[in-house]
């Protein structure tokens, strides 16, 4: 088990390094000289040449990473270009934002897809079964911003139960932005929904059809002790890293939403960045979100081994 688990960190971290690699060269690979396009074209040599001593664009690039690497290891991402402030304070207000939307979405997508997925799977070929796999399809089949505009369209306009747009800004508190959360959410609770339910359904229908599932049955035992006991736990193995996928997806799909409501987060700031050329700011969110998807496929791992004994008797048995 403790070998399992020294893989799978070494891994992780590979991933993360190699990750910072490709995201530091990405941003240095942009066209266009930085200190130009925040000073203007109108900016004198000097004033450039300044800007870029001050930005250490002058140093080997190896050496930059270097620098960057290091501060970023310990919290320091540097100074936003535009702002004047440090990147580390700023994304982590903005980023605070988004994890509450994340929260709410993965607190209703994940439970409820499950559920949906087992109740599938435990009726297929039947009107829930269909049902739910119908909607589950169009969930899969409709991007987020249209399943956004619609949610405004349905409980902002013709309903006015939910504000369409937040007007407070980043310093807000979670009273403040709660209200306009729960739209958020739910778009992109539906889209990612759709995708576990799918998964669990499929894993249902296998598991069910095991032969140690049969001879539970056989035993007496209830469908509901047959299910939560027997067919749940395998059933999630594979269910487990669709919703890595899908929680780590969320850093993107995050984005796209949150500019349909205004909202004040990570990816809202992502976007004001790559149009002011804030290179710092881009370096810093795109090394989160790397974060963030190696430690949800981390966690998918160890959640698999905590479900499979073979996996943690894999190395008693060699």
């Amino acid at each position: 088990m403790l070998s399992f688990i020294a893989r799978r960190v070494l891994a992780a971290l590979g991933t993360l390094v190699l990750s910072s690699v490709l995201v530091f060269l990405a941003v240095q690979a942009l066209p266009g000289d930085v200190a130009t396009q925040v000073l203007g074209k109108d900016a004198t040599p000097d004033a450039v040449a300044a800007l870029r001593e001050k930005l250490k664009l002058d140093q080997p690039a190896w050496e930059r990473y270097a620098d960057w690497i290091g501060g970023a290891v310990h919290g320091d991402f540097g100074l936003s270009l535009v702002s004047g402030k440090a990147v580390g304070g700023e994304v982590g207000t903005y980023l605070g934002n988004s994890a509450l939307i994340a929260l709410v979405t993965v607190l209703f997508a994940v439970t409820g897809s499950i559920v949906l997925g087992i109740l599938a799977g435990l009726y297929r070929d039947r009107w829930p079964d269909h049902l739910i796999s119908t909607v589950s399809l169009v969930g899969m089949s409709v991007p987020e911003f249209v399943v956004a505009t619609v949610l405004v369209l349905c409980f902002s306009v013709a309903l006015p139960l939910f504000p369409a747009v937040v007007l407070y800004g980043p310093e807000a508190t979670v009273g403040q932005l709660m209200p306009a959360v729960w739209l958020p959410a739910l778009a992109l609770a539906i889209v990612m929904a759709a995708y576990i339910v799918r998964m669990a359904r499929t894993s249902v229908i296998d598991v069910m059809a095991s032969e140690y599932v049969t001879t539970a049955r056989l035993k007496g035992l209830s469908t509901w002790r047959v299910v939560t006991r027997h067919a749940l736990p395998s059933a999630l193995l594979p269910t487990l890293h669709v919703i890595a996928l899908n929680v780590a997806w969320l850093a993107g799909g995050v984005a796209v939403v949150e500019n349909v409501f205004n909202y004040p987060g990570i990816g809202k700031l992502m976007l004001s960045s790559v149009q002011n050329r804030d290179l710092p700011v881009i370096q810093a969110i795109a090394l989160i979100s790397a974060v963030v998807y190696v430690v949800c496929n981390l966690a998918a791992d160890l959640g698999a081994m905590a479900l499979n004994p073979k996996l943690r008797t894999r190395g008693r048995t060699r």
